[in-house]
């Protein structure tokens, strides 16, 4: 069996979204002749802690923890945060306030001062301790995943002083994330981001990420002919799950809701459709669950549906097939088409989504890879944030088939492409030709 050291910051008991595209293909990899070494760390701060993942971790998976400094420690003191309080991933703010100097002194030390990110630190350790583990222990390639982007960094120079074949894979942009102009970056500090991406993209064997629209823009970036290798769903998950469909018309949604996500549209919509119908009043129900923004809190509040949402907390990933499958109906929340990297979001959620069988709302571009995906496999419908009309429209559409049949289940089979296990095996394809002439 081959060997591939694959580089992560995040490993169970990290929970989240971070965690699911390594943790998963590793799971599948030794079927197709991949050992995974996996490069993490030993005392992480992560936002969310899901014990419930650490039974994906192969039997034959090697872990390699080693410490790593965390500057988030000294930041909650300087905030005057607890201890056990947890770091918000993508800026989420679940409580409306204004930023307070500390705040904002805060936030440009972090754009400009952890380049490419807070765990900059542990580069240069990691690369010290990989180079003496690699001589004894030598792997056939090296995989490293970002965010955070410093992972790329260590096994540039593992590159650079081993030659080791070594792929680059985006689970998000580097420059082009959404929150990239949040960071208050001094033109130095942009012009060292971009030179450090470009370095990565250029000198990487093989740079991968999760659609074809953000391989086509890191093509824009540096890259040469970068991959598309998808998220997906796990078999595993949901095999033992049978739906049990509530009495009312309920729409779920799980995951993080962070501002620029915010549908106002949809609020909107709802609200009218509550006001116009009093039969859709008394059935409607949304479900959140996850760390919603203070902004679309707001925004569910004005327009009158606060009586309408029940929120909750993260809940552990075994619980989530079952969620989704006792759903009416499932939303997901992209980006706008004003965002660079809209087009090409393809949310692991998305893939679990289309696993469960339970049709979907897409919010986001209507001609990006999510809405080709629900288009080809008739799993839902994509409406632009902008088009209000059209939202009310299909949720009427909807609501009234549910009153008619109970929005039955899609059964395509044209999602199987889409498993975890098949994209596993076609990242063991891609290893294996790595480094061939």
């Amino acid at each position: 069996m081959k060997r591939a050291l694959i580089i992560t910051y995040y490993w169970p008991p990290s929970g989240g979204s971070g965690v699911q595209r390594w943790l998963k293909m590793s799971k599948y990899l030794p079927e197709y002749g991949w050992q995974p070494v996996i490069y993490t760390t030993e005392n992480a701060e992560y936002p969310i802690i899901d014990p419930s993942l650490e039974k994906d971790v192969a039997p034959e998976t090697e872990v390699i923890r080693r410490p790593i400094i965390e500057p988030y420690t000294f930041y909650k003191k300087f905030l005057g945060l607890k201890k056990e309080e947890t770091v918000k991933m993508g800026f989420i703010q679940e409580k409306e306030k204004k930023k307070g100097w500390k705040e904002s002194l805060s936030l440009w030390v972090r754009g400009n001062l952890f380049i490419p990110d807070a765990r900059r630190w542990w580069v240069k350790p990691s690369v010290k301790y990989l180079k003496a583990y690699l001589k004894d222990h030598p792997v056939d390639a090296i995989i490293s995943t970002g965010p955070p982007h410093s992972m790329h960094l260590i096994a540039m120079k593992l590159k650079e002083a081993l030659g080791i074949p070594w792929i680059a894979d985006f689970r998000d942009p580097w420059t082009e994330i959404d929150y990239y102009d949040d960071l208050h970056l001094t033109r130095r500090s942009d012009r060292k981001h971009h030179r450090l991406e470009h370095d990565v993209l250029t000198r990487a064997d093989k740079v991968v990420t999760v659609s074809p629209n953000w391989a086509s823009r890191l093509d824009r970036l540096g890259a040469t002919d970068a991959m598309a290798i998808y998220n997906g769903f796990d078999r595993d998950d949901i095999k033992q799950q049978i739906s049990q469909l509530p009495d009312e018309f309920t729409m779920t949604y799980i995951g993080v809701l962070s501002k620029a996500q915010n549908p106002e549209n949809l609020w909107k919509a709802l609200g009218e459709l509550i006001e116009e119908d009093a039969n859709f009043n008394k059935l409607f129900r949304m479900i959140l669950i996850g760390q919603i923004d203070s902004s679309a809190m707001k925004s569910i509040q004005e327009n009158g549906l606060s009586k309408h949402v029940t929120f909750k907390p993260y809940i552990p990933h075994n619980q989530v097939g079952q969620t989704q499958k006792n759903s009416t109906l499932l939303l997901l929340l992209l980006l706008p088409d004003t965002e660079i990297r809209a087009k090409g979001l393809l949310t692991g959620k998305m893939f679990e989504y289309l696993a469960s069988g339970r049709p979907i709302l897409c919010i986001g571009p209507e001609d990006g890879d999510a809405a080709n995906i629900l288009s080809h496999t008739k799993a839902g419908v994509t409406v632009g944030f902008e088009n209000k009309g059209k939202m009310k429209t299909v949720i009427k559409d909807l609501y009234q088939q549910y009153l008619v049949n109970g929005l039955p289940s899609n059964e395509s089979q044209e999602i199987e492409k889409y498993s975890r296990k098949a994209l596993a095996e076609e990242y063991a394809a891609l290893l294996n030709k790595l480094g061939l002439p």
